[in-house]
């Protein structure tokens, strides 16, 4: 079971929906979150941070470690913010801050095929997705990058 959990960024500019896959690390993982706007001034360090498109994302790994007993042994081996993040232990809902929202709204016009053509669905759903998914990896988000063309 995933839970949704909202944290705002440092500045108080953005609430970011995150997700912690199968709730194997608590949401005090999550430390600070720094938008672009907010993440200028941000020191960064790679061994508790995350960088995504502008965005921190700073985590307690004393935490991470502790909690991490039920993560798959490869996890465990490498545990860094890296892993964290691309593993879903603590990351964006979706592709990047607030992707849950925006896609839903993308796809309403074409789930409405849905019922009056299947085949014309399956074929625009797909092309929607393969081509997002390439519009957000030329955004630079990392998570679009780990997506296959379905």
């Amino acid at each position: 079971m995933c839970m949704d959990h909202t944290f705002k960024c440092s500045c108080g500019k953005y609430e970011v929906s995150m997700t912690f896959k199968n709730e194997i690390l608590p949401p005090e993982t999550l430390t600070a979150l720094y938008c672009p706007s907010c993440s200028v001034g941000v020191s960064f360090n790679p061994d508790n941070m995350v960088r995504d498109n502008n965005w921190i994302i700073e985590y307690d790994m004393e935490i991470a470690r502790l909690m991490s007993n039920s993560m798959p042994v490869e996890h465990l081996r490498r545990l860094n913010p890296d892993v964290i993040f691309v593993e879903d232990y603590c990351s964006w809902r979706g592709i990047y801050p607030g992707d849950h929202v925006d896609s839903i709204k993308e796809k309403e016009s074409i789930v409405s095929l849905a019922k009056i053509n299947p085949r014309k669905y399956i074929e625009e759903i797909k092309d929607w997705a393969n081509k997002r998914t390439e519009r957000l990896r030329q955004e630079g988000w990392r998570k679009a990058h780990e997506r296959v063309a379905v």
